[in-house]
């Protein structure tokens, strides 16, 4: 569904992707994880437009859609996340929603319609009255995930739908992705819950520097020492090994 080859961002000086290629397949639940500022979020960025890439490509549902703009690759099926939840806060929960809807009609009734199945979806019925400003930060990120479920997507872009959570919600929200999945949307997401990606991944990439170092299953990545040693340094991997057979 989603194929990424040898994307390249620079900032300046600062190289945030360096060559980084990758595939989703449909129907799947994919994961990015790799340290703070490895370039997981300039990725996801530039998958959906928000960010153009200095060079590579990206193909998704077998077209080229390397630097359109963002409600281009909305239409075509492919939405993003923000880590940051930034909802209309004066509105509420209902047209919050209904802005996502709207890419697919211009009929309010039929935006509200839509935004009543995706709150009932989200677990966010009881509040499509209440305010945005009103929520805590587990119903901001189910109002965020539903205003792109709204948009009918093909391709669900999560990141870190889990930071800020308590476990209790981290719990609630791993069932909610899988049932996305299930719907018959495909979900790639960035995420730092080593619970939510060893539960919910099927395939999981890892970026370091901009590069992807490692691609594989939960447990062929966690036992990868470039994965090790990307996130504890230089040495960790033997180390750990050595603290093994001790």
């Amino acid at each position: 569904m989603l194929e990424v080859r040898a994307l390249t961002k620079t900032f300046g000086g600062l190289r945030a992707l360096d060559g980084a290629s990758l595939e989703v397949a449909d129907g799947s639940i994919a994961g990015l994880i790799g340290p703070n500022g490895a370039g997981k979020t300039t990725l996801f960025a530039a998958l959906t437009g928000f960010v153009v890439p200095d060079s590579g490509s990206v193909r998704f549902g077998g077209r080229d859609v390397t630097g359109r703009a963002p409600h281009s690759i909305c239409r075509q099926g492919m939405v993003r996340t923000f880590q940051l939840t930034q909802p209309f806060a004066r509105l509420s929960v209902r047209e919050n929603i209904m802005i996502g809807a709207y890419l697919r009609t211009a009929e309010r009734s039929l935006a509200a319609e839509r935004a009543g199945v995706v709150a009932q979806q989200v677990g966010m019925s009881e509040l499509l009255d209440r305010t945005a400003a009103s929520l805590t930060v587990a119903g901001r990120k189910r109002l965020e995930l539903a205003r792109a479920l709204a948009t009918q997507p093909k391709l669900l872009l999560l990141d870190e739908v889990m930071a800020g959570l308590n476990p209790s919600e981290i719990g609630e929200l791993i069932p909610l992705v899988r049932a996305i999945r299930d719907s018959g949307v495909t979900v790639f997401l960035i995420e730092h819950v080593m619970q939510a990606v060893m539960s919910l991944a099927e395939r999981v990439h890892v970026l370091s520097y901009g590069r992807i170092i490692a691609q594989g299953t939960p447990l062929e990545v966690a036992a990868e020492p470039k994965v090790i040693e990307a996130y504890l340094g230089r040495g960790a991997a033997q180390r750990l090994a050595g603290s093994a057979h001790a």
